[in-house]
């Protein structure tokens, strides 16, 4: 679905990850803006990218799910919608917590959505759990 509604990767390092996607036919609603979920699968990536970062080939491997979603609304999305999401330093010490302790752990992430102008149009949370698996 990520590819169908263009959305892509416009910038991921140890601290940040931004996700973009269009505004197109495709993606529209019927009030010719952006529909919400498409707008949410680019916020959920934007944790997303970096929850796969830190977690790759990890030892042992770490299992995550999205426990929690919230999402607000503040401007129509008409063009390209950029969201990015600031947590990966937190990110990385909550999945090492969870290596070193072997308990699970909540990791609450906010990605703010852009248009081309700079103003905001949504604001998403996700609460990621993790849990490292057993090794065996």
């Amino acid at each position: 679905m990520g590819f169908l509604s263009g959305m892509k990767i416009v910038e991921l390092n140890e601290e940040k990850c931004s996700v973009s996607v269009p505004f197109k036919r495709l993606n529209q609603n019927p009030f010719k803006s952006t529909f919400w979920a498409v707008l949410g699968m680019a916020a959920e990536m934007s944790s997303g990218a970096l929850m796969i970062l830190y977690t790759h080939k990890q030892k042992p491997s770490i299992s995550m799910l999205v426990a929690d979603c919230k999402g607000e609304f503040s401007k129509k999305a008409t063009d390209v919608t950029t969201f990015t999401c600031e947590n990966g330093y937190l990110i990385k010490e909550k999945i090492k917590t969870a290596i070193e302790t072997q308990e699970p752990q909540t990791i609450p992430t906010t990605m703010v959505g852009k248009n081309k102008a700079g103003e905001i149009v949504a604001t998403f949370s996700f609460t990621w759990t993790i849990k490292a698996r057993k090794q065996g």
